[in-house]
């Protein structure tokens, strides 16, 4: 199945390639989706158990909301990464800190590489990722929030300019349409650059 929905940012990345970002439809996807989140390596998003079906039913839960988002970035017209954000007011993030006007939640899981690990891969792309939430001006500050246990997470939002907070417990959620255990969390900031003054 091909998804229909269209680009929401695009973005030509010198010497790595078009990165377009474009919402999740949950039908198309939940294949690809379910083969990343079931994999070792994505042990950290929580979903090692689901089944296909499982993951397009949160997805198409997802979509139906208007304070959480998926997305899927794709690499010159390639599938590489899972994006989602969300009102931080509106998640159990904001039961750990105090949210702040502006305040954009965000997680990410990159797909498995094919091949040889390339390097400044994920860079580019997490640099696109906050390109494409910036270039909103309602957004003041991307707030993610890893595993504490996730280190290499940890420190690439460290090498992408973030400021790590102070470690919480994210609550359990419990409801009918989603269950989330509670997890221990490593908060992060990154604050919007300062518009450039005007030439006069």
């Amino acid at each position: 199945m091909i998804s229909t929905r269209q680009p929401v940012y695009s973005q030509l990345v010198e010497g790595f390639g078009t990165v377009t970002i474009t919402p999740v439809d949950p039908a198309a996807d939940s294949a690809l989706i379910h083969s990343w989140v079931t994999e070792e390596r994505a042990r950290f998003w929580g979903m090692g158990g689901a089944g296909r079906e499982l993951v397009q039913e949160i997805y198409e839960d997802v979509d139906r909301r208007t304070t959480h988002h998926a997305f899927m970035a794709a690499r010159d017209g390639e599938r590489v990464a899972l994006f989602q954000t969300y009102d931080c007011a509106e998640d159990r993030v904001g039961e750990c800190y105090e949210v702040q006007p502006g305040d954009v939640g965000v997680h990410l899981l990159i797909g498995p590489s094919r091949g040889a690990a390339e390097r400044g891969f994920t860079g580019a792309l997490v640099g696109t990722f906050i390109a494409h939430l910036f270039s909103d001006p309602a957004t003041r500050r991307i707030v993610a929030e890893p595993d504490a246990r996730n280190t290499k997470a940890i420190a690439l939002l460290e090498r992408s300019g973030f400021t790590l907070g102070p470690e919480v417990e994210l609550p359990e959620i419990d409801l009918p349409e989603v269950h989330l255990p509670a997890k221990p969390a490593r908060l992060a900031f990154l604050t919007a650059p300062e518009p450039r003054p005007a030439n006069r």
